[in-house]
C-alpha cells in the first residue's frame, strides 16, 4: 500500500473527476458528503517525529484538522480537539482514528467566538493533556457571496472575524503561559492571503491578518524558543466547500490551479509535522504554501 512518501504524479493522484456538486448544510459534517475527502486514514505512516508532544488542533473534527490530528497521533502526539457542538459526530470520528494510533484524544466543544471558552479550552487541554506543547489555529468561518462586499451584512463580518482572527489572539494569549522552549505555533492561513477571491473578501482579510499575526508573533517569542509559523493552504476539498460555495461553483473547485484539481487534507498533514518537529528547528515567522501550483506572492 502506498503512503505520504509513495511517488506519484501529483496531478492525477487524487483526481477522480469532478467534485460531486451536491449542497450541504453549514457547518458541514463530512459524512454528508458524497464526496468524501482523503485524511490520510489509509495512507499516512508516522515515524516518531512527534513521540510525546501534546497538541491542541482548533477546528481538529474534519477536513484539514482531522488529517493533522491523524498525523500527529501516528507520529506519536496526544492530541485535543477544537469544534463546534454540531460537529460532534466528526469529532468523533476523528477523535477514533487518533486513539486507534494508541494515543490520547480529548474533545472540547464549543464556539471559539466566546473568548471565555476560548481561555477554558486551553484550560481544559493542558489539563487532560498534561500540557502543551503545539498549538494549532486552525478553525475558520467563510460564506461567499457572489456580490462581494454590497452582501456581506453585519452579522456575517462579525462571525467571520471572531471566528478566523479575534479567536486566533484569544488561544494563543491563554495558551503562552503553557509553552516553553521547543514548542511551536502554527496557523493556518490561505492563498487567500495573497491572491483574494471577491466572493470571499471578509475571510481573505481575516487570513491576510493571520499570515501578519503569525510573522509578528514570531518575531516576539524567538528569544523563548517559541516558534510561530503558518501553512497556506490553496482550494482543498473540506465539508465547508460544499456547505458555503455557491450553487455551480463547487464541481469545478480547484480546476483552475496550474495541477488541474483541488488539494486533498491528507496532502497538508506533512507540513504541520514538519513545522511541529525538530527538523524545522531554524524556521520561524515562515510560511509553506499548498496551493497546486498557485503563486504565494
Amino acid at each position: 500500500m502506498s503512503d505520504q512518501t509513495t511517488p506519484q504524479d501529483p496531478t492525477t493522484q487524487f483526481d477522480d473527476g469532478e467534485n460531486v456538486s451536491d449542497k450541504i448544510d453549514h457547518p458541514g459534517l463530512t459524512g454528508d458528503m458524497p464526496d468524501e475527502p482523503d485524511h490520510g486514514e489509509d495512507t499516512y505512516q508516522g515515524s516518531g517525529r512527534l513521540e510525546g508532544k501534546r497538541a491542541l488542533i482548533t477546528g481538529g473534527d474534519s477536513g484539514i484538522g482531522r488529517a493533522v490530528a491523524i498525523a500527529f497521533a501516528r507520529e506519536g502526539a496526544d492530541v485535543a480537539l477544537s469544534y463546534l457542538p454540531d460537529e460532534e459526530e466528526d469529532a468523533q470520528v476523528t477523535a477514533g482514528h487518533v486513539r486507534d494510533a494508541g494515543r490520547k484524544a480529548v474533545t472540547i466543544p464549543g464556539d471559539i467566538r466566546d473568548e471565555a471558552f476560548c481561555s477554558e479550552l486551553v484550560e481544559t487541554a493542558v489539563r487532560e493533556l498534561g500540557g502543551l506543547d503545539v498549538l494549532i489555529n486552525n478553525a475558520a468561518y467563510q460564506m461567499a457571496q457572489p456580490n462581494g462586499l454590497a452582501d456581506i451584512s453585519t452579522e456575517q463580518l462579525d462571525r467571520v472575524f471572531k471566528t478566523n482572527l479575534y479567536a486566533m489572539f484569544w488561544i494563543t494569549k491563554a495558551a503562552l503561559p503553557h509553552l516553553g522552549a521547543g514548542s511551536t505555533i502554527i496557523n493556518t492561513t490561505s492563498i487567500q492571503a495573497y491572491d483574494p477571491s471577491p466572493a470571499l473578501l471578509d475571510y481573505a482579510t481575516t487570513k491576510a491578518g493571520i499570515l501578519n499575526f503569525t510573522r509578528g508573533l514570531s518575531q516576539q517569542l524567538a528569544e523563548q524558543g517559541i516558534r510561530v509559523n503558518a501553512v497556506a493552504p490553496g482550494p482543498i476539498w473540506t465539508p465547508l466547500i460544499p456547505a458555503t460555495m455557491p450553487e455551480g461553483k463547487v464541481e469545478s473547485f480547484g480546476t483552475d490551479t496550474p495541477m488541474g484539481r483541488a488539494g486533498q487534507p491528507a496532502e497538508l498533514a506533512p507540513l504541520y509535522v514538519f513545522f511541529a518537529s525538530q527538523e524545522s528547528s531554524y524556521v520561524t515567522g515562515d510560511v509553506l504554501g499548498a496551493t497546486g501550483g498557485e503563486l504565494l506572492s
